[in-house]
C-alpha cells in the first residue's frame, strides 16, 4: 500500500483538544494542521532481480519478509512513525489502525 491508496483519514482533533506548544498559541498551530503529508503503510518488503520482476505476471505471488498478522510499518513523509494493523473499512476498503508509536532517534 502507498500514500495513494484509499485510507480512512481521521479528522484533526477538535480545537480544544489540539496540543498546545509551550511558546505558541492555538492560532499559531492552525496553519500546521493544513499541511499535506504523504502516508504509506508497508505490508512487507521483497528483494529480487529486475529479470525476475519482468517475469511476474497477473496473479503472481511475491513473498514478503513479514508473516501474517505481523504489524505493518506506517511512514509519514518517508519517516517511520508508527506500526499498526490492517482493518476492513466498509466492504471493499482497507484502513490501518495504529497500535504503536515509534520514537524518533532524532533528539529535538
Amino acid at each position: 500500500m502507498s500514500g495513494s491508496d484509499n485510507f480512512e483519514a481521521m479528522a484533526p482533533p477538535a480545537q480544544d483538544q489540539r496540543p498546545q506548544g509551550q511558546t505558541g498559541t492555538m492560532r499559531d498551530l492552525d496553519a500546521v494542521y493544513d499541511i499535506p503529508v504523504q502516508i504509506s503503510a508497508v505490508l512487507g518488503r521483497a528483494t529480487m532481480q529486475v529479470s525476475q520482476l519482468l517475469k511476474l505476471g497477473r496473479g503472481a505471488v511475491v513473498e514478503l519478509d513479514r508473516r501474517l498478522g505481523e504489524a505493518v510499518d506506517i511512514y509519514v513523509n518517508n519517516r517511520l512513525v508508527a506500526r499498526g494493523e490492517v482493518v476492513m473499512v466498509d466492504d471493499n476498503r482497507l484502513g490501518i489502525t495504529m497500535t504503536e508509536i515509534v520514537k524518533s532517534d532524532r533528539g529535538s
